[in-house]
């Protein structure tokens, strides 16, 4: 399960070792992280990341097929979580050190910048090719991160981007060899931890009006 640490100015949260699945108990303890950053004082930034083959493979989809009536609520805490991190008053860095694919390739995007492993490693949309509709507030937040072209072909071609393809197309900021990606992702946050704070919060949540009213939008998770 994620796990929140501290370097100096920076908090870390592992997301774990494993196909980190973004599941009940993963948004519950990732949202209790990001309410610990956002109510910290003085200097500070996040940099997410894993610990294995992947950053995270997504929705556990086995238990949303096995439990259809949950669906709904899920998705709408699932956009919530996105809400928050995506204003969340702090610069926040994912360390995409392995696999980011569906749901996990978005929760990077939430971010506010994007370090990958240039060497190995995958970051996919595949609702396309499994037959899966972006539910809208997921939608809207894809469309406002990449460009017209890249999300088009990311959403509708369920292309795989290796990190260098990621970082020609501006999904990812940097590529780096694989014992950077993490090192670099802390660079990054602490040159910016000065920022944090309120006006940060409202700027971001600006940036975002749309996306964030589409999130926030119960009705958005019904697809």
């Amino acid at each position: 399960m994620p796990v929140l640490d501290r370097q100096n100015d920076v908090f870390v949260l592992d997301l774990g070792g494993g196909e980190n699945r973004v599941d009940r108990d993963w948004v519950t303890a990732v949202d209790a992280a990001l309410e610990e950053v956002e109510e910290a004082e003085g200097p500070r930034a996040l940099v997410t990341t894993g610990t294995g083959r992947f950053y995270s493979n997504g929705l556990d989809l086995d238990r949303l097929s096995a439990h259809e009536e949950e669906r709904h609520e899920f998705t709408a805490r699932v956009h919530g979580l996105f809400a928050r991190l995506l204003c969340l008053p702090v610069i926040t860095v994912a360390a995409v050190q392995g696999h980011a694919f569906g749901a996990g390739a978005i929760f990077s995007l939430a971010h506010d910048f994007r370090v990958m492993r240039a060497d190995r490693g995958y970051w996919c949309l595949p609702e396309a090719d499994m037959g899966m509709p972006f539910p809208r507030g997921m939608a809207a937040l894809v469309q406002a991160r990449l460009a017209p072209r890249i999300a088009r072909e990311a959403m509708l071609t369920s292309r795989r981007y290796g990190g260098a393809e990621a970082e020609a197309a501006h999904i990812a900021d940097r590529a780096v060899a694989e014992d950077a990606v993490r090192g670099t992702a802390l660079e990054i946050a602490a040159a910016h931890a000065a920022k944090a704070g309120d006006a940060l919060g409202t700027t971001k949540a600006r940036m975002f009006t749309g996306v964030l009213a589409a999130l926030r939008d119960v009705g958005t998770a019904q697809g």
